[in-house]
């Protein structure tokens, strides 16, 4: 008996190292960039296999802003208010940004998917040659017109005399930041999603050395301030699009860019554009939904507002692998709808879906039994604890409908019906959302709690309509 259960714990150990060695192994091959079918084999290995790298290209932007403002942050409450101010005009450019990588994400998607590589090809240098144009007219006004447009956004007599280079900077090399979220969707899209995290990881090395660099002086380069922030962050990000442009026209991977592709073919823009302009209504619709629950929460006070602002950015951090996960299914979506196989494209969104579900179940748990651990990690004020404890307790409850409807919606733009997820943001964050807040916080007196709990309400509202919408099957009719 005691030789039978010997043998049975040593069957175990043998079995756990076994998986743990194949896990090991799916991971280093998620991350070693070779090219893969994934329109066959096992669904779950395809999602893994895609959602690894997206995960760290997501983490690795994040520490990319978190190392500007860490730098920039020595330099003053002008400095700092600076960056957050041309970031605050830069969402223009990360909306036509979104919009076009999603458009990008549809039509290459397919393409790869129908083994038609060529034709992948010449999307992408239509898609290059689309976000070059729109960030050109961007760079013009950011170069003339930068001290206008932070006056207009209501900076300092400093920071527009003194500090307006930073925006021009940004704002004129903005091509770079177009051609980064282009580029990346096409390596995503053709299933080569470890090169944009390659990508990433350069663009953030690079900045992180230059930043300090740059920005405080070390022998024979100048100290240049908050504008050394700028110029560190295009050559930074400027030196990974060229490395994407390398990749790009030696073939790497599934894309083979060649310059006789970028002849200018206006049917290919058209639809590019057609189909961004959904992304970018969902980019805005998301972005102003925001400013206006933060208008609302200024009713009470900046502790409310600082505790709400804390928690958010826990939540951003944390529905990162989540968002790496959705990103994944969109192009499984893509990828299968173009191989004719559209079971197999809903089952992957179901597989998807399920994953994030108990992921972020579990996560939403240990925030509302904990949320004074996390919170703590950013401040020890009392009345800001309190109000970020509230918010991170309350939010998180809706983390089951967050799971499913990322999914969802990432899925139906993946499918190229970027109008649908347009519509329904429209409807849960302006007629829903913002409605029900104003209802409960101001007109119920429940206060910043009202706002919680309308957040609550819109992801439920948003993620159930997507799930009718998805059910119905029309998603798999459409054609790009």
């Amino acid at each position: 008996m005691h030789y039978n259960s010997n043998l049975k714990e040593k069957f175990l150990r043998v079995k756990a190292i076994d998986r743990g060695r194949q896990l090991f192994n799916m991971i280093k091959e998620s991350l070693s960039g070779e090219e893969k079918d994934y329109t066959n084999g096992r669904i779950g290995k395809a999602l893994f296999m895609l959602a690894i790298p997206m995960v760290l290209e997501m983490i690795f932007e994040s520490v990319f802003a978190i190392a500007d403002i860490l730098f920039v942050s020595q330099l003053g409450d002008d400095a700092v208010a600076t960056v957050g101010i041309t970031e605050s005009i830069t969402t223009i450019v990360y909306a036509i940004g979104f919009g076009l990588s999603m458009a990008t994400t549809a039509l290459v998607a397919r393409r790869v998917g129908e083994k038609k590589f060529e034709k992948a090809a010449k999307v992408s240098s239509q898609a290059i040659l689309t976000g070059a144009i729109a960030s050109f007219f961007i760079a013009v006004v950011g170069i003339f017109f930068s001290k206008d447009l932070l006056r207009l956004m209501g900076a300092n007599a400093t920071i527009v005399n003194e500090m307006s280079g930073y925006a021009s900077i940004i704002l004129g090399s903005n091509m770079i930041i177009m051609l980064l979220f282009i580029n990346n969707a096409i390596f995503r899209s053709a299933g080569d999603a470890a090169l944009s995290m390659r990508v990433l990881i350069i663009a953030n090395c690079l900045n992180i050395i230059l930043d300090p660099l740059l920005i405080f002086g070390l022998g024979p380069i100048p100290a240049m301030g908050v504008e050394g922030a700028a110029i560190a962050t295009s050559i930074g990000r400027g030196l990974a699009v060229v490395y994407q442009f390398v990749l790009l026209f030696k073939g790497s991977g599934k894309i083979h860019i060649k310059i006789e592709h970028f002849t200018l073919k206006w049917k290919t823009i058209k639809k590019l554009i057609k189909l961004s302009l959904g992304g970018i209504g969902q980019n805005i619709i998301a972005t102003s939904s925001w400013i206006g629950l933060m208008r609302i929460m200024a009713e009470f006070g900046s502790a409310a507002i600082a505790g709400y602002t804390i928690a958010i950015r826990i939540l951003i951090f944390i529905l990162l692998p989540s968002w790496g996960l959705s990103n994944a299914a969109a192009t499984l979506v893509g990828q299968n709808l173009g191989a004719n196989q559209s079971e197999r494209a809903e089952k992957s969104v179901w597989a998807a879906g399920r994953i994030n579900v108990v992921f972020l179940g579990l996560i939403g748990v240990v925030f509302f039994l904990f949320p004074a651990y996390f919170i703590e990690l950013f401040t020890d004020d009392q009345g800001i604890l309190v109000n970020g404890i509230q918010a991170l307790k309350i939010i998180s409850c809706g983390f089951i409908f967050y799971g499913m409807g990322m999914v969802l919606l990432n899925s139906i733009n993946g499918a190229g019906d970027t109008q649908t997820p347009t519509l329904l943001n429209l409807i849960s964050f302006w007629i829903v959302e913002i409605p029900v807040a104003y209802l409960l916080a101001i007109q119920f007196g429940w206060d910043q709690k009202g706002v919680f709990y309308a957040i609550i309400i819109a992801e439920a509202v948003l993620t159930l309509t997507a799930l009718y919408w998805f059910k119905t099957g029309r998603w798999k009719l459409k054609k790009v």
